[in-house]
């Protein structure tokens, strides 16, 4: 509730004295402290995550917090928003706090239509870019970028330009998650249309020659959408299909594909060897905000925004134990005082194209229709 302030408060009347004394508390600008007590009598929280790394998260917040339940669900952004979007017509509410990714949908559908609102900790407040904290608060950027394995090409990416996917040697031997189930993947596919100069410059760097388009084709990105997919590109339902089917070891002309940098997390559990292909014209892909707000209908108010404050990490350099899923290489902090980890690519140096949800939002209906074609 936004504060007011009343100049001469003793001119008020007595009939507004009893609304002051009863006056809903400011749950915004409260701190952990004062939102704890609060939370311990709500007793639980409800997150749906778009990472399983939730289930790290609440046994690390239920120990800080006693008596506070997190109740994580896991499940894709895209299943999220339809979530969301069907228990709002049902007009019932069971997440308190949304964790997801693919921010211009989450902007379009449930950001503008009321069914989530921004919260920024005021722990946290002045440790952000203002571009991380609005229109909602994203504690760390992810990425959906061109993975390798390294056993089976020690000299590093065997791809060095994004159009060499393309032509008979990769042909059957690129992987990705199917765009039209995974919404960062459309944007994926989205961006190579929006940097469009950008990819017809590389496939003249890669051929020697100007692109050439398909009639009815106007953009070398659509181009490469569709060249891609008629090199018999090969679609799997997860991120962690990409990754298998690129890192597992022992393979001897494995393929390439796109999927989450911080997958290399896994490699030693796995048995992977993912590495992430950065040397690539004129970029391996996409980097963009993961999103965490609370739910508009949240009946527990004080513990969502303890447990959002909590996912952004503690005062530590490396964000502390509540961050210690997420500080890995590959996941970028957003807050400016949690240092990149010392395994990644510093940010500043990975070639991934930063996304603009704006403008994602406005194309990716139609980078869903031409990939719908090419199925």
């Amino acid at each position: 509730m936004k504060r007011t302030f009343w100049g001469g408060l003793a001119l008020l009347s007595a009939a507004f004295l009893p609304q002051l004394a009863t006056a809903e508390p400011d749950l915004d600008r409260m701190s952990v402290e004062e939102l704890l007590p609060l939370a311990q009598k709500e007793g639980k929280v409800t997150v749906y995550s778009f990472t399983s790394r939730i289930a790290r998260v609440e046994k690390e917040f239920e120990k800080t917090y006693p008596g506070v339940d997190l109740i994580p669900s896991d499940m894709g952004s895209t299943e999220q928003i339809a979530r969301l979007k069907t228990e709002a017509v049902a007009g019932i509410s069971n997440a308190d706090v949304i964790y997801l990714s693919d921010t211009p949908v989450v902007l379009t559908e449930l950001l503008e239509k009321g069914l989530i609102r921004n919260y920024v900790p005021p722990r946290i407040e002045n440790r952000m870019p203002a571009e991380f904290k609005a229109p909602l608060l994203s504690p760390r950027l992810s990425t959906k970028v061109l993975m390798y394995s390294e056993e089976a090409y020690p000299d590093g990416s065997p791809i060095r330009n994004l159009w060499q996917m393309t032509t008979d040697e990769w042909r059957g031997r690129v992987v990705i998650v199917d765009p039209l189930q995974k919404g960062d993947y459309l944007d994926l596919m989205t961006e190579f249309v929006l940097r469009g100069e950008e990819m017809a410059k590389a496939y003249e760097a890669q051929f020697g020659k100007p692109v050439e388009l398909d009639e009815g084709v106007d953009n070398a990105g659509a181009q490469f959408i569709i060249d891609l997919f008629e090199n018999d590109v090969i679609i799997v339902g997860s991120s962690d299909d990409v990754s298998a089917a690129i890192g597992r070891k022992g393979q001897t002309a494995p393929p390439v594909g796109f999927t989450t940098y911080s997958d290399m997390r896994d490699n030693e559990r796995e048995g992977w060897a993912l590495q992430v292909a950065n040397d690539v014209q004129p970029s391996n892909g996409i980097i963009f905000p993961a999103v965490l707000a609370i739910t508009t209908k949240t009946t527990h108010p004080a513990a969502a925004r303890l447990v959002i404050d909590f996912l952004m990490g503690d005062d530590s350099s490396n964000g502390g134990p509540s961050y210690a899923p997420f500080y890995v290489p590959g996941d970028y902090a957003a807050r400016t005082d949690i240092e990149s980890h010392p395994a990644a690519v510093p940010l500043k140096d990975l070639t991934a194209w930063r996304v603009d949800p704006a403008a994602t939002a406005k194309l990716r209906q139609n980078i869903g229709d031409l990939i719908l074609q090419l199925q």
